[in-house]
């Protein structure tokens, strides 16, 4: 039941985000796909013990090159769907903890939690930054192939 709860909820929040986005309507599903398929991963890695930060740029790497696959099946630029399926790894309750602590004077909390919440924005960066490596890797085997 908790993975259902967080397939849909993730999916929801994906979706959400591309209407705010102004993605295309026929594209909503699968910026939903997307950011479900990336926050999954990220929760197995998390209840297989994974480092959180290699869990979010795993799953990050995975959001973009689904979001890749969409982005050439569909004709659409791949933002539409990256952008979408990355909301749900985004630490935004760790940033909102640490500016939390800062206006309660607990500074120590509030620079742990604010360096948290950077090297996750860091390891999201990163697994963006992977996929689109492997992407052109791929392209260019492809292309000498021919």
């Amino acid at each position: 039941m908790f993975y259902i709860q967080q397939l849909m909820t993730s999916f929801i929040a994906s979706v959400a985000f591309g209407v705010i986005f102004n993605a295309p309507r026929k594209a909503l599903p699968q910026c939903g796909f997307a950011g479900m398929v990336g926050w999954l991963l990220y929760i197995l890695l998390q209840d297989m013990s994974v480092q959180p930060v290699t869990a979010i740029v795993v799953a990050a790497f995975c959001v973009t090159m689904i979001s890749h696959f969409f982005a050439k099946k569909y004709k659409t630029p791949i933002i539409v769907f990256s952008v979408s399926g990355i909301i749900p790894l985004v630490p935004g309750g760790v940033a909102y903890n640490a500016l939390r602590h800062v206006v309660e004077n607990q500074f120590d909390q509030a620079v742990q939690l604010g360096a948290r919440a950077f090297v996750f924005s860091g390891a999201i960066a990163l697994g963006l930054l992977l996929a689109e490596v492997t992407n052109q890797v791929i392209r260019k085997w492809s292309i000498i192939r021919r």
